[in-house]
């Protein structure tokens, strides 16, 4: 071996260097990507001029429920949507449920008549959420009386666990947002309400425990520290995303989507809210966010669980590359919101790219020092310095949306406490390489199976992914 590489010593140290620079220039565009993003994130998020409630008398409030064995949360769910929104309709769609959801779902309708149920049963239930959103959708269609002005009925997406603030609707009915006629969907705010739980996980230990509380707190910082300010920038841009939870959709908007078989949302999606969010915003309808309310969930304790949620959000991010032409061809979207888009679709593949290329550069970087010591320690002294600087960059960022959030979110804390929470969320991003990297395994695999999220009370699993259709 080390005969072949002295005697093709030009050779192998231009490979070498060429591949070399060229991995490291990718590492450049990617921490630029990113930089620009933030700083973009950052701007929005810190110039943000809240708006003032409007009447949510203004329109017909119903709001859904997506359920899929849900016994544990579905009571407590109801009794606080309804007393935070008292004049909205509860549409709870069934999806085929093997648990108590049905039952307790019935006898919450009999002791409040806008409290409705939508069953579902296989095989056309569990094959995803858009599916079960559908079917609430055609229901609440058939349901509103003759000659009701859809356009200001609004259909609210709530989490099983979801709990809405108080001034959530009149926030949602803002002149900002549902105010504006032009506004197809609002999308909301989202925080983790078990993220001062002393005790998440009761079952375990002090060290399963202090392990948890990082994780639920990570994932509140993620939502209203990072995630915020990038939906603060795409409301600038024109590419607001819509989530699973909290999104309220103005029901013409759905309408213009339904066409015949009533599916305003991607049935054989894995993220079927954000994909339905593209496909308003492409057929012309504004799309925006209020960061001054929210709707709260419980963090994930659990590390198989949490990585399970995120594989599938990854891999729904890879199905969304299907948009990429109609996006880059539409009128809709202006360059800002074109670019956002771009930069959100192309976030998986850029993890498993560095995935791939990581180990590369690290062959190539010990094969090179191990033959050519000299060459080896001349390029490290040239381009070194600037990889160091990259590596610091990338991660300065992140340790501010720890401060930030600190600051905002729990005034109370010391300013030390939120520098080791920015420590500990720069750490926490790196899981984005490993659930893009089995996103796309899977994606490879053509294992496209919807998997519900268990629930933190859920003791044990209930019911197996249904596979959907590639």
């Amino acid at each position: 071996m080390r005969g072949f590489f002295q005697a093709h010593e030009a050779v192998v140290l231009l490979v070498a260097s060429t591949l070399s620079l060229l991995l490291l220039a990718y590492m450049v565009f990617v921490f630029g990507r990113f930089l620009l993003y933030w700083g973009g994130s950052a701007h929005a998020f810190r110039h943000n001029r809240p708006a003032e409630p409007g009447d949510p008398a203004s329109f017909h409030w119903h709001l859904v429920i997506p359920c899929r064995d849900e016994e544990a949360v579905i009571e407590q769910t109801l009794a606080r949507l309804r007393a935070a929104c008292p004049g909205a309709h509860l549409w709870v769609v069934d999806d085929d449920s093997e648990d108590a959801t049905r039952a307790l779902v019935l006898a919450a309708a009999e002791r409040d008549r806008d409290v409705h149920l939508v069953q579902r049963r296989r095989p056309q239930a569990r094959i995803g959420k858009g599916a079960a959103l559908n079917a609430a959708y055609r229901e609440v269609s058939a349901w509103l009386p003759p000659g009701t002005d859809r356009a200001r009925v609004v259909i609210g997406v709530v989490d099983a666990d979801g709990r809405l603030a108080p001034d959530a609707l009149p926030q949602v009915a803002n002149a900002h947002a549902m105010g504006r006629p032009d506004t197809g969907a609002v999308q909301i705010g989202v925080r983790m309400r078990n993220a001062e739980d002393p005790r998440p996980r009761p079952d375990r230990g002090r060290l399963g425990n202090a392990f948890a509380r990082a994780l639920v707190r990570m994932q509140d910082i993620e939502f209203q520290a990072g995630n915020a300010g990038m939906q603060l920038l795409r409301r600038r841009t024109g590419s607001v995303g819509l989530g699973g939870n909290g999104q309220f959709v103005r029901l013409t908007a759905l309408d213009s989507l339904a066409g015949e078989a009533g599916t305003p949302w991607p049935e054989r999606a894995l993220l079927e809210d954000y994909e339905s969010g593209l496909e308003l915003r492409l057929a012309g309808w504004r799309l925006t966010h209020v960061h001054e309310t929210n709707v709260s969930q419980e963090g994930l304790v659990s590390t198989r669980r949490f990585l399970t949620q995120r594989t599938r959000w990854a891999q729904g991010n890879l199905q969304c590359l299907r948009y990429t032409g109609r996006v880059l061809r539409s009128k809709e979207y202006g360059p800002g919101g074109k670019a956002e888009v771009l930069y959100t679709f192309l976030q998986p593949l850029a993890a498993v790219a560095l995935v791939v290329l990581t180990p590369v550069s690290i062959g190539i970087s010990f094969a090179t020092r191990v033959f050519y010591p000299g060459d080896a320690a001349g390029f490290e002294e040239r381009f070194g310095p600037l990889m160091a600087v990259a590596f610091l960059l990338a991660a300065l960022p992140l340790v501010l949306w720890g401060l930030t959030y600190r600051r905002l979110v729990t005034p109370d804390r010391s300013w030390l406490t939120g520098l080791l929470w920015g420590l500990l969320f720069w750490l926490f991003t790196y899981h984005l390489f490993v659930v893009g990297t089995r996103a796309a395994v899977r994606l490879l695999r053509g294992r496209n199976g919807w998997a519900k999220t268990r629930r933190n009370a859920e003791t044990i699993a209930a019911g197996a992914p249904t596979a959907l259709e590639a």
